[in-house]
Order: C-alpha cells, then structure tokens, then sequence
C-alpha cells in the first residue's frame, strides 16, 4: 500500500530494477551415432551417462571382444565434464526392425489343416486357410459375419484332434456362415480324409456348392494368440532365440539373452476379473534369478477399461516421412503412446470389451482369451509362442565393423562392406541430419558427429554444416581427416569450407575406455563435446573454449601428433583448431576458430557461440509476442526483458556494448498495416587475446621508475 503523503518532508524509495529477467531454457548438445540398442533414427533427451547407458547400451560383442562406439564415449565426455541434457539419435545400417513375440491364450491338441483348392458359394469363391493359429475361411467378395471372427476377416473353426472332428467342426463353420449344407465325409485314414460338400437348403432355396475340396489333417499342438509385443529398439542384439526352434536350458536361459535384450512373463491371471500382470525380464536372467526390469499389473484386454493393455503400456509406431519440401518428420501409427521404456503392443487378437456382464461375472466366451501364465520362455510346445522375442531384420551382414583407428578414409559405400563406419555406413546418417534440420521440434547448441569426416562422408559432413547454417542456432563440431592423416591433408580440407557454424579440430586422440579399459585413438569431435560444456560450466557460452584455462582434456592420455609450434601456425591459418601438449599442463585445445574464410568476429567460436546464446534467449522473449496488439506497450514489454539480460552478459564480459531499438522509427505505418513487429540489437561482442605481446625493456643502471 502506498505511503499517504500528508505533512510536509522528504521521503526516501527504493525501486530494485536490477534483477534479472528468467533465463534461456536450458539447452544441450545433439549426439549422431551408432549405438548398441535403442529406436533408430529417434532424437531422444538423456539427461546423465546412466540413462544414456540404459537406453543406448555401451558395449557389445564384436570379433569375440568386447567393443564400444565412439558415440558412448562422445557421451561419457560430455557428461563428465558437466553436460545436462544430450539429444542423442541412433543411426543404424540397413532396414532394421524389432524383435516380437506373441503371447498365447489358447493351447490345445487339434490338427493343422492344408487346402488343395478352393470352392465356391454362388459363385463367390471360399477359401480354407491354415496355420499355426488355426484355420479360417475367407471370402473374395462376400462379407463374413464378423462375430467368431479373429479381427482379419478369417471365419476361424477348431480343426480338431482329429480328422473326423475337424470334418465336424469344417461343417459346423460352413452351416453358420451359409445355412444348413448337407456335409459328406469320408475318413481315408487317420491324417486325411477327403470331403464332399453337396447341395442343401438355406431358407426357401439351394445354395450350389461345387467341390469337391480336399482336406487333409494331421495331429499336432495349434495355438491361439491374446496379443503381440514387440521391442522398441531394433537390431539382431534383440533377438534373444536362435530361431523358431531353439529353446531355454533347464535353468530357463536362453540362447541369445543377453543384458542388451529383454524377455517376457505372465503371471497372476484371474478369469474372475480378466485381470494379468505382464512382466518385462532382463534377456539373460534365469528361472532362479530373474531380473524385472518393468511390471504391468492389472492389465485387461477389454478396451473399454482403463487398465487396457494397448492404453497402460503403449501401442505406437512411428515412421519417417518426407513433406513435400525434403524435411523428414515422424507419422505416428496407434492410439496410445509408448509409456514402457522396452516394448510397445503390436496387436490385440482377442479383446474382451465388456469382460464382465451386469451381475459382475466374466462372460463364458472371453475368459479362453486371456493369455497363460508363463515363464516367459519356449516350451517346446510351439514355435515362439512365448518369452522370447525373435524375428528382428538386421539388414546386411557387415563384418568385421571398422572401429576407431580402423575407421575407413576413403568414401563409404554401402555396397563395399570393408568402407562401414563402425558398421554403418554415410547414408545411415542422412535421415538423422534432415530430422535435425527441424528447429521447431528438436533444440540444440552444438551438434556432434563422431566418426564420420570429409574422407569417408564429404555429403553428410557439409549436410550437418548446411543444416546448422540454416538453424542459425548452433554450431557443428565436424571431423576432417581420419586417423594418420597429415597435416596438409586435414588443412586442404578445411579450405573447402566456409561456415561460421562449423568448427573443426585436429589431431585424433587417445583415450582409455571406461567400459572397456582399453586404449584407442579417437577423433576431435568425440572430446570436444567436453570441453565446450566445461568451458559453458566455468565460464559462459562467450568464453573461448580453448586454453589452459578452460581447454583441457583431462580423458586424453595423448594426442595421434605432437604438434611443433610451427604445424600450429600452419593449422590455424588454415581455420583447424590444434590440439596441443604443454609440459605440466597436459594436453589442450589450442585454438577457437570456425570455418568462417572471411575475417570477422564471427570467426571465432567464442562470439559464434555468444550469438547463438543471445539469439536463443532473444527469440524466446519475442515467441510470446506473437499476436499480441503491435502497440508501444508491447514493444516496451520486449525491450523491458531483452535490455536486462544483455546487461548481464554485458557484466560477464561478453559485451563491450549493446543497444535495442523496438519503437517508432522501425515500426513505422506501413510496417504495422503488414503485421510486421520490428526490432533492431546492435552489439559489440568482446574478442579474445589469442596473441600476447610482452616487451622486457632492459634500462640502465639509476633510471627512475615513475
């Protein structure tokens, strides 16, 4: 409540107008790359090591060794030296899909049944179709009453244990689709019989049959489904069988369950209530020492539940698409999205809508479409009916994988298997740029690439860069040469660019794997991501992520080249960034150039990067103004939070000065009649001191300091 001012004096306020305005969003770096599982070309934020760990793997098995990628290590770095949030997307060779299973709820002897031909009701043609899951009978133009149905269209009819059962059972099918037929049948033996179907009467008239059809049955276990899982991630490492055939040990191990995979279970069903619990297991448990990674409890098949099984645990599928303009985005497929981390539900053969009647008890049709209890495993009973999950299409077979110094200098071709990039190939990256291209869905500062350079992908290296460029709010941090490349080779290269978005650096590294404990040579851009979020953590964005201070690289154990100060000289006037050691200081990044030809401030990481920064903040305010009344009070709304802010900046040495100007003079009539909001930021970012210059002035004897 404001002061009464009543008898005469000097009254003395304050009006703090130096706090700051709400800061940008937090944003990261982007991460491209193979990984050992994970959804493919997927952006996905990780917000430490461990769960980049859990969702993408770190280690594999390649050769008998156990390998890692260059993308788990770009991520350790980043995350060791103070990285928050890494927008991380798989690449992977060829067309890979998930591994499935499906789950039963029926398990009978009955007989499996083969037609050799078709017939015919008025001319329509029937057909008999058999499998694993029974037989149906179809039809080309005649709707089939969908009650008793499986979903498909397919007429489903027990075929019996045997023949003359499932004759029985062929006709009963026949009479509730047609009427009443008059069936013949007439057992060989006891694996095939041969029927005739003659003419019989449907109301008032004949419906003529032509046959006759052969049919043979033979014995066996058949199965009903309740539903299909599948995996979210791809690749063969989710594959935990070796084939339809292959079984658990008597300890329920299975052959290829490993801790990269996961397994299923199914306990605690209740026909009282239809309800189930499934549970998602780690690949490689066993029957005594399970590992359950998640639990779904309660689960239904009656879709007009909120315990729906499709609604609790997720049924999407996404797929990339192209607009007309080039720009990949996603087409989602299904009604409910992904909320397990490991398995999506592919399809629901047997829902139960309304499992339950008025009085509460459970209808006498739907409680056979529950799924069994089971361990999770093949029984021996059918083929890949339960636990494990098979059928993931890997694509070629690209053997051995060409990894850190064997990393290819030459273009990758697909179809030469020895120029694979740690298994993948340029192309493989192609969709992951173009879906990064889009601002509006994914948000970075710095996007990395590891392993791919202008040697062996010149197309996706200058994509990245085009890609940034046309962002306008990040910077690439792109690998030139490959391992044991010289100088002259990576400086040459480098003249071929001209992007103040792009930084380059030079040599490779070595580092020691912390997965693995072993050494390899790496290249730049898989320490870099390290030292700009150091550098960001210390400091801020404006601050030269270069030198003693804020450069070092503390996971390098040495550079590929110890670089004279002259081959620094050669590397920086050709716009690389060198990588340096210095006697007690370790190894450095010594250098803060983009790729910028033209010499400018904007040749500098450190003032590329301080406009990134102010233009992600900047746009951030003047996003809540669109639509708003084009008005002085809106335009001093904007100025009221940009001018703060760049003060700041301009306190933490990123600024020598700055001025905004929104009002009159640049939004003038005939501005505002095109609904247009002007606004003009001029600054003067601070330059670095790359090059110190110290005299020593030798005086005589008796000369007087002043």
């Amino acid at each position: 409540m404001a002061e009464a001012l009543i008898s005469p004096g000097v009254f003395l306020r304050e009006n703090d107008q130096s706090q700051i305005t709400t800061g940008p969003i937090t944003v990261g770096a982007a991460l491209i790359g193979p990984t050992v599982v994970g959804r493919k070309n997927t952006p996905t934020l990780i917000t430490s090591y461990s769960e980049y760990s859990a969702k993408f793997g770190t280690t594999f098995i390649s050769g008998g060794n156990t390998q890692e990628y260059l993308t788990s290590q770009a991520a350790y770095n980043y995350f060791q030296q103070g990285g928050t949030s890494l927008l991380v997307t798989r690449v992977t060779s060829g067309s890979y899909t998930a591994a499935d299973a499906s789950v039963p709820n029926f398990i009978g002897t009955s007989a499996s049944a083969s037609i050799s031909s078709s017939f015919t009701v008025d001319g329509s043609a029937l057909y008999v179709i058999a499998g694993n899951s029974g037989t149906f009978i179809a039809t080309s133009s005649i709707e089939l009453i969908q009650a008793g149905t499986n979903g498909s269209g397919y007429y489903y009819f027990p075929t019996g244990s045997t023949a003359s059962a499932g004759l029985t059972n062929f006709a009963s099918a026949l009479n509730k689709y047609s009427g009443s037929f008059g069936v013949v049948a007439t057992a060989i033996n006891a694996t095939a019989s041969i029927v005739t179907i003659v003419p019989g009467t449907y109301g008032n008239a004949y419906k003529a049959i032509s046959g006759p059809i052969t049919q043979s049955f033979a014995s066996g276990l058949d199965a009903t489904y309740a539903f299909d899982i599948e995996t979210l991630s791809v690749g063969d490492v989710m594959n935990n069988n070796q084939g339809s055939a292959a079984g658990q040990t008597a300890n329920g191990i299975l052959p290829s369950g490993s801790s990269s995979n996961v397994r299923w279970q199914i306990t605690q069903v209740d026909s009282g209530s239809g309800y189930f619990t499934l549970l998602v297991r780690q690949g490689n448990d066993y029957t005594q020492g399970q590992s359950v990674l998640e639990t779904w409890t309660n689960l239904s098949l009656d879709p007009n539940q909120n315990n729906y099984i499709a609604y609790v645990i997720g049924d999407q599928s996404q797929t990339v698409k192209y607009d007309e303009g080039g720009q990949a985005y996603f087409q989602i497929t299904g009604s409910y999205p992904n909320l397990s981390n490991y398995i999506r539900v592919a399809n629901v053969y047997t829902p139960t809508p309304n499992y339950l009647n008025p009085q509460g008890r459970p209808y006498s049709q739907y409680t056979a479409s529950l799924p069994l209890n089971g361990s999770g495993s093949y029984n021996g009973s059918f083929a890949n009916a339960t636990g494990p999950l098979y059928g993931c299409f890997t694509g070629a077979n690209y053997a051995p994988l060409n990894l850190f110094e064997q990393i290819p200098t030459i273009p990758s071709v697909a179809t030469t298997p020895t120029t694979n990039i740690q298994g993948v190939f340029a192309s493989d990256y192609d969709t992951a740029i173009n879906l990064l291209s889009n601002k509006d869905a994914y948000v970075y500062n710095s996007i990395y690439t590891p392993g791919i350079s202008n040697q062996n992908a010149s197309s996706q290296v200058s994509a990245l860069l085009s890609t940034v460029q046309n962002r306008g709010d990040a910077i690439a941090v792109v690998d030139l040469v490959g391992y044991n490349q010289t100088i002259a080779t990576v400086s040459q290269a480098a003249q071929s660019y001209d992007n103040s978005y792009g930084a380059t650096y030079y040599p490779w590294v070595q580092t020691r794997s912390t997965e693995t404990g072993r050494l390899h040579f790496v290249p730049a851009s898989t320490v870099i991501p390290g030292v700009y979020e150091y550098n960001d953590k210390v400091s801020a964005e404006w601050f030269a992520p270069a030198g003693l201070n804020r450069g070092g690289l503390p996971t390098v154990i040495q550079p590929e080249i110890r670089l004279t100060v002259n081959q620094r000289n050669t590397l920086y006037s050709s716009k690389v960034n060198p990588i340096a050691v210095f006697p007690g200081q370790g190894t450095v990044v010594y250098g803060q150039k983009t790729l910028q030809a033209r010499a400018s401030s904007l040749d500098r990481v450190n003032v590329r990067r301080l406009l990134i920064a102010l233009k992600g903040y900047i746009g951030q305010i003047a996003q809540t103004l669109v639509f708003e009344q084009n008005t002085a009070v809106t335009r001093n709304k904007f100025i009221s939070q940009v001018n703060p802010y760049l003060d700041y900046v301009q306190q933490r040495q990123g600024l020598y000065a700055f001025r905004v100007v929104m009002d009159e003079t640049n939004n003038t009539p005939d501005v505002i009649d095109r609904n247009l909001l002007v606004g003009a930021i001029y600054l003067q970012p601070t330059r670095t001191a790359e090059f110190i210059q110290l005299d020593f002035n030798i005086l005589p004897t008796g000369v007087t300091f002043g």
